[in-house]
């Protein structure tokens, strides 16, 4: 539960001066937060969900794990972010920065390939998931714990008035879009028992990786990104 000084914070009718110095460290130290959390959530969905999908031969299960893992290199670069615009909320991307947004880049490639191919293996040889119950329910949970941070982030970025962190808000709303995906597939397998659902949701996540690798590419050479659609 977050304490009623944040929430107090986060409600305050800031005047033309802004907020002042407190209430902006303590705003970016709960953007911090907020991007640690993220991270961590990010990492044990990613092994929740690479580890059911193996075990129930869901792609769709498994390709969403795996982008969550991507996510969390992402996730290192925001937060990196966070606490340099907290000691210079003027200061440009560094060298760490742009570097993890170009792994980000080459590591989406990688799983869109990967995911498309496995896809349409699959759908050529009617293979068959052993159950997606595991996709609705970390699916489910992902949904829910994404719209939160959202929440959190969009009212600490109009807070400091950050299109940075407004930006990451948005951003966080590809993961919700791939948990719908994630969603439909596996509640579409559950109940028609027809394989090729586990496929098209896995083929739609390698979708979204490809646009989120081209905007990690296009942030990292400096060209604005306000992921008005999809970004990392």
């Amino acid at each position: 539960m977050l304490s009623g000084k944040f929430r107090i914070v986060l409600l305050l009718e800031f005047e033309e001066g802004g907020v002042v110095e407190k209430e902006v460290a303590v705003l970016y130290k709960w953007a911090s937060v907020l991007a640690l959390i993220t991270i961590f959530y990010n990492i044990a969905e990613g092994g929740v969900s690479v580890g059911f999908g193996l075990g129930d031969e869901t792609v769709s299960l498994f390709g969403f794990g795996l982008d969550s893992f991507v996510e969390v290199i992402s996730g290192v670069g925001i937060w990196h972010m966070v606490r340099r615009q907290r000691k210079n909320p003027a200061a440009v991307p560094d060298i760490f920065e742009r570097q993890a947004l170009r792994i980000t880049g080459f590591a989406f490639y990688l799983l869109t390939f990967g995911l498309a191919g496995t896809a349409i293996v699959n759908i050529f040889t009617h293979h068959h998931p052993e159950t997606t119950f595991w996709g609705i329910i970390i699916a489910a949970v992902s949904i829910v714990t994404m719209w939160i941070l959202i929440h959190y982030k969009v009212k600490i970025g109009k807070a400091l008035r950050s299109p940075a962190i407004l930006a990451d808000a948005n951003c966080t709303k590809t993961c919700v879009y791939l948990s719908f995906a994630l969603l439909f597939a596996s509640i579409g397998y559950e109940l028609t028992g027809i394989g090729w659902f586990d496929s098209i949701g896995a083929v739609v996540i390698a979708g979204f990786s490809w646009k989120e690798g081209r905007e990690s590419f296009l942030k990292a050479k400096g060209i604005g990104c306000k992921c008005q659609t999809n970004c990392p």
